[in-house]
């Protein structure tokens, strides 16, 4: 399928802010490569959106460097971001997170 356009919720940039904030403060330099990490992950979804396991409703893509998921749904032909949280966190809280994006 070819989609036009990733469209991201709000939360996704506060997502991506937090991530960046917590490796920045364990090394200069760390949260901005976190971040183009990221990112680039979110470019490749142009190619493989949809292939991806789905779990709490939302397909899920581990991130390449990180431990962390980006969430998303497909749309017509939208990508659309839901979320981007890091993996080791209480599945309860991921489901929480996610519900109340949805």
């Amino acid at each position: 399928m070819k989609f036009s356009k990733i469209l991201a919720l709000e939360e996704v940039q506060f997502d991506l802010n937090e991530g960046e904030m917590f490796y920045e403060m364990r090394s200069p330099g760390l949260g901005q490569y976190f971040r183009d990490s990221l990112i680039s992950d979110l470019q490749s979804l142009w190619l493989y959106a949809g292939i991806h396991s789905k779990q709490y409703g939302f397909y899920r893509m581990h991130a390449s460097r990180f431990p962390y998921a980006i969430y998303y749904h497909l749309q017509n032909t939208a990508i659309i971001i839901v979320a981007i949280l890091d993996m080791p966190q209480n599945p309860s809280k991921t489901f929480s997170k996610l519900k109340s994006r949805s």
